[in-house]
């Protein structure tokens, strides 16, 4: 699977900084070749332990920005431009790889029109859902119209460039992964349910996300608190950072559940599977807000390689992370009765749960391995 092919990778997203977008860039490209694959990234803290063994070469930039000029981003455009030239000048780059759009996309284009390589640049479906201020929005469709060829994360990304004008035999479809090493059924978890006071009898839904509205974890406290009032002993764990803390908060002391519902913040990252193999049931009942909504959901895929079912909203690209029927449930995020009937099914029946988690664990090492993900890509490549 490793190529040999010289590639320059423009990514402001890549390990240590936190986020599946950065897990997935340094997944593929290490396992696609050593230091022949050139990763301009961000200068951020505790970067040096990751460069220092690293298969790939990695060159940091700072990436600040400056409110006094304009654009405030203009600084990025440049170093990135500066840094990602010299390479593609200096080195045998067969092609250049933009982890978004904008800015890295744009940069990416122009290197690649100057030294004559192709251009390949990622799609995530948020960036183009709302990014609506007219010039960037006309940055963002010409560069995107431009590319050689554009990585689409589920078919909901693929519909929204089609719709920018995106030629269809330029996009090709690839949806990030899981490391099926570390996200495994049956890993100790004990501790972590008694540590919330949750026991063997009762049930325990867990999110996993930055805490925004469109996430949906609003409408899992609703439910819960409608699942409490008939009779079913159920907490809900919620690990993630984020604007909607004390929304949050206040909303389950309003629906008077605030023992049952435990707001964890931050959690180490080596510690997610273990809270996945905690909780019964996986829930991200996401839902399209003012054009925000979610491109793919890669916590469905870590839950999926636990071995447990989830339950999704139909906005967005979740379609392409969670098989309704079969690995979990697709729900309008908007509808709490929807939810609600989705949560009960699955909390009061055992072999349903157990047989949607084994049918997810199958499909997340079939479909959705790093080394499946970095075959697709490898793929690509010689396509070019």
């Amino acid at each position: 699977m490793p190529t040999q092919a010289g590639l320059l990778v423009i990514t402001e997203l890549f390990l240590p900084t936190k986020g599946g977008t950065a897990v997935w860039f340094e997944a593929v490209y290490r396992r696609l070749g050593g230091k022949a694959i050139h990763i301009v990234t961000a200068e951020v803290p505790d970067s040096a332990k990751i460069d220092k063994n690293h298969p790939n070469s990695i060159d940091r930039v700072s990436l600040k920005r400056y409110f006094w000029l304009r654009p405030e981003s203009l600084a990025m455009y440049l170093r990135l431009l500066a840094k990602g030239l010299q390479i593609a000048l200096t080195r045998k780059i067969q092609s250049v790889h933009a982890g978004r759009v904008l800015p890295e996309g744009f940069v990416g284009w122009l290197i690649a029109r100057l030294t004559g390589k192709p251009i390949v640049i990622y799609a995530h479906g948020e960036e183009i859902t709302t990014w609506r201020q007219p010039g960037k929005f006309r940055v963002m469709s010409f560069t995107y119209r431009h590319a050689d060829r554009v990585i689409a994360n589920s078919d909901f990304t693929r519909d929204q460039l089609l719709e920018l004008g995106v030629q269809p035999n330029r996009i090709s479809l690839i949806s990030p992964g899981v490391d099926i090493e570390r996200f495994l059924p049956n890993i100790p978890s004990d501790n972590l349910r008694q540590s919330l006071g949750v026991h063997a009898d009762q049930r325990l839904i867990l999110s996993v996300g930055r805490l925004s509205r469109r996430k949906g974890f609003d409408q899992v406290i609703r439910s819960v608190s409608l699942l409490a009032q008939e009779g079913v002993d159920v907490h809900y764990a919620l690990i993630g950072i984020g604007e909607d803390r004390e929304y949050l908060a206040n909303l389950a002391r309003d629906c008077h559940i605030a023992a049952r519902v435990h707001l964890l913040g931050h959690v180490p990252t080596e510690e997610l599977p273990a809270w996945y193999n905690a909780c019964d049931i996986f829930a991200m009942p996401n839902r399209e807000i003012d054009g925000d909504t979610e491109g793919f959901g890669m916590v469905f895929l870590e839950a999926a390689a636990c071995g447990k079912p989830s339950i999704a909203g139909n906005a967005g690209g979740t379609a392409a992370a969670v098989e309704d029927g079969v690995t979990g449930y697709r729900v309008q995020g908007e509808d709490v009765e929807q939810i609600v009937g989705k949560l009960r099914l699955l909390l009061s029946d055992d072999s349903l749960r157990t047989r949607m988690g084994r049918s997810g664990f199958e499909r997340a090492h079939r479909e959705f391995s790093w080394d499946a993900v970095a075959r697709k890509t490898a793929a690509l490549l010689e396509d070019l």
